[in-house]
């Protein structure tokens, strides 16, 4: 993580300015509270620890958050919560937003207009936080219903209450690819088998810091947990394409 910042942001630490719109910590929650009603006060203080966001300080060390600081907020924990992103991957993106660079939009095609949300990005995360019927999964992806069926059969997606998530969505277009090329469901089923074995190993990883009771332990376990899937997918990638990239040669 890089050690200085940008040298345009401001100190956290001094007065206000006047007539500002502040918060408390507390008042973030109570903002922040239908969008991610498990976020607690230790995850924000965690991300600030992170150098994800920068709180004012009064003279007697209060945090006060400014309404870009929540739309901020809103904005990390939104891709972590849908692309479940490294929180490292987010602030490399926040400080190239900061400096005033334009950087490409994080996966899932999400970005951040400089110091707010931008309408396309509200849009975006909204269309992460749906909840799909069967029908809806199927005409999203341009899948049939027949291969829906057979994708719940193999264990490659699951139903929440009789309704499916982003996820579910982004394995069904998948499998609607990989099945112009011949590959069917059943075809697939060491793929959940691979997964499970990769959660096993990072929830072993993981396991001392998730299990401490305090909420900051939990949040970076989790972020742990992100991070290490991330370097096994990097590691998976860079198998099967120098294999791949030897069959030419």
């Amino acid at each position: 993580m890089p050690s200085s910042q940008p040298a345009h942001r401001p100190s956290t630490v001094g007065a206000l300015p006047s007539g500002a719109a502040v918060l408390t910590i507390g008042e973030v929650l109570g903002e922040l509270a239908e969008e991610f009603p498990s976020v607690t006060a230790s995850k924000i203080r965690f991300l600030e620890e992170k150098g994800l966001i920068f709180p004012k300080r009064t003279r007697a060390g209060y945090r006060k958050y400014a309404a870009h600081d929540v739309e901020r907020l809103r904005f990390v924990l939104g891709v972590q919560r849908d692309q479940y992103l490294p929180l490292k991957v987010i602030k490399d993106y926040l400080d190239a937003i900061d400096r005033g660079e334009q950087p490409p939009s994080l996966p899932g095609g999400v970005s951040l207009a400089p110091r707010a949300v931008s309408e396309q990005t509200a849009r975006d995360l909204g269309t992460h936080r749906r909840r799909l019927t069967t029908e809806t999964l199927a005409a999203e992806a341009g899948a049939s219903r027949r291969l829906v069926d057979e994708l719940v059969s193999f264990g490659l997606i699951a139903a929440e209450e009789n309704r499916f998530d982003e996820h579910a969505l982004k394995v069904t277009r998948a499998c609607v690819q990989l099945e112009g090329h011949g590959i069917e469901p059943r075809h697939l089923r060491p793929f959940r088998a691979a997964a499970d074995r990769e959660l096993g190993l990072v929830e072993s990883v993981v396991a001392p810091m998730a299990s401490r009771k305090d909420v900051a332990s939990k949040a970076r376990a989790a972020e742990a947990a992100r991070e290490i899937s991330e370097l096994c997918l990097g590691l998976h990638s860079a198998l099967v394409h120098g294999h791949i990239s030897r069959m030419d040669s």
